[in-house]
């Protein structure tokens, strides 16, 4: 199992690329169901997840290719061999669930597995069941698969979130693109994820209004065509980079990031003593090291907040603000699980509920930690990164569905960082 070793102390200085949205992508991808022709997708981040979500589509029967040298992926359905989408396949990740949608509404029936995948907390899929039942779908949840039909098509109908649902708004998305009739979604989440997902879908002949606004209007249509759509720049990765630079100091560019997808952080870093500035197509991120950051309050909210996948990040830099600073956590229940990490580094973190209390030490100090999610694994390297000696971040499997090329790039800019196997470790 790999591992991940920083020696802290270094400032960050030079040019990060920021890859496609894993949060798209993986939506995305799964629109390749909705139509016979093919889908291609350019600035396509090679992870694990997406890795896991071909996988799982080259079982349904879609021809994938991967054109690595141009950050492609080609995606042809032309025949959907399967509409099963197993528990071995769709337990490695949440996502894999929304090829549900898709199936349902150009095939008429599917089986997929209840999904896994997460340890922040339950977020269950009813949401996304209530929208295909408003739409006709009949809905069967046997053994931990969810058994749907619409054997006559779906049909349009108004759907009202009870409360915002990324997840939700984007399933919903999906199946009413073919729906007969015009969907519309009020209450929809507005992340840029959600624009994304609408441009490929409008690309592909889709007749989407509204996407990025509360209330979204879909006009179904009788078949989608093929199409070429480049994945939105990765705000939550631009998010963490823009974090390691302040958490170390430096002067760095992040080249693709979309200022306009961050200005609940941008505001956060500003208020902390970081200048955050746009530059051409980027954002420049610099911290002198001229004394400790100022202490912040955050609150995690539904775009444009501040984002819950950024949490974790900013607890790793508020560690060493001068102040109190407090965080409340409103999107997932247990997501402070790195809290206890970040402790072994000397931190001071007291945690009640979806609360959280940090008060910011002069100085972290390495220890070997231990990564529990995603976000919390790369909230290790940022606090590491900042730290005084050596940091070991174990079980960076979790960094590898979410991160591509993290530690080179990072290394490029003049970070002490390196990933070992466990055998060169030892």
């Amino acid at each position: 199992m790999d591992r991940i070793v920083i020696t802290g102390g270094a400032p960050l200085n030079g040019t990060i690329p920021i890859y496609g949205a894993k949060n798209s992508a993986l939506k995305l991808q799964a629109a390749a169901l909705l139509s016979a022709e093919p889908l291609m997708l350019e600035n396509m981040p090679d992870l694990a997840d997406t890795r896991f979500m071909a996988q799982l589509l080259e079982s349904l029967g879609v021809e994938i290719t991967w054109i690595k040298e141009t950050r492609t992926i080609r995606m042809h359905a032309g025949d959907v061999t399967s509409t099963i989408a197993p528990y071995d396949q769709v337990r490695k990740m949440r996502a894999s669930f929304n090829v549900l949608g898709p199936l349902l509404a150009r095939v008429g029936h599917a089986t997929v597995s209840l999904p896994g995948g997460c340890a922040i907390g339950a977020r269950p899929v009813d949401l996304h069941l209530k929208a295909f039942e408003a739409m006709g779908a009949d809905i069967v949840i046997e053994q931990g698969y969810v058994k749907a039909a619409a054997l006559r098509g779906l049909k349009g109908a108004a759907i009202e979130f009870p409360f915002v649902s990324v997840g939700a708004t984007e399933h919903a998305m999906l199946a009413a693109v073919l729906a007969k009739g015009e969907t519309v979604l009020k209450n929809a989440a507005r992340e840029p994820e959600i624009a994304d997902l609408a441009d490929c879908l409008n690309a592909m002949g889709a007749k989407v209004e509204g996407a990025g606004t509360s209330e979204i209007h879909i006009d179904g249509a009788a078949s989608l065509k093929g199409a070429t759509h480049k994945v939105v720049a990765d705000r939550i990765e631009a998010g963490t980079f823009a974090c390691a630079v302040a958490a170390t100091g430096g002067n760095v560019l992040l080249a693709g990031a979309r200022f306009e997808h961050l200005g609940a952080l941008i505001k956060f870093l500003r208020d902390m003593g970081v200048s955050v500035e746009a530059e051409g197509r980027g954002l420049r991120i610099v911290r002198k090291r001229n004394g400790r950051m100022k202490a912040a309050d955050i609150d995690t909210a539904p775009f444009p907040g501040f984002p819950t996948d950024l949490q974790a990040q900013a607890m790793a830099l508020l560690c060493t603000a001068e102040g109190v600073s407090h965080i409340r956590e409103t999107i997932f229940e247990n997501r402070f699980m790195h809290a206890p990490e970040l402790s072994r580094l000397g931190a001071q973190i007291s945690v009640q509920g979806n609360e959280a209390v940090v008060t910011g030490v002069p100085k972290l100090f390495g220890a070997p930690v231990m990564a529990t999610d995603l976000r919390a694994s790369v909230s290790l390297v940022v606090a590491g990164l900042a730290a005084e000696g050596e940091t070991t971040v174990n079980r960076v499997y979790h960094l590898d569905r979410g991160f591509e090329r993290l530690e080179a790039k990072l290394a490029a800019c003049g970070a002490q960082i390196k990933r070992v196997r466990e055998e060169e470790y030892a």
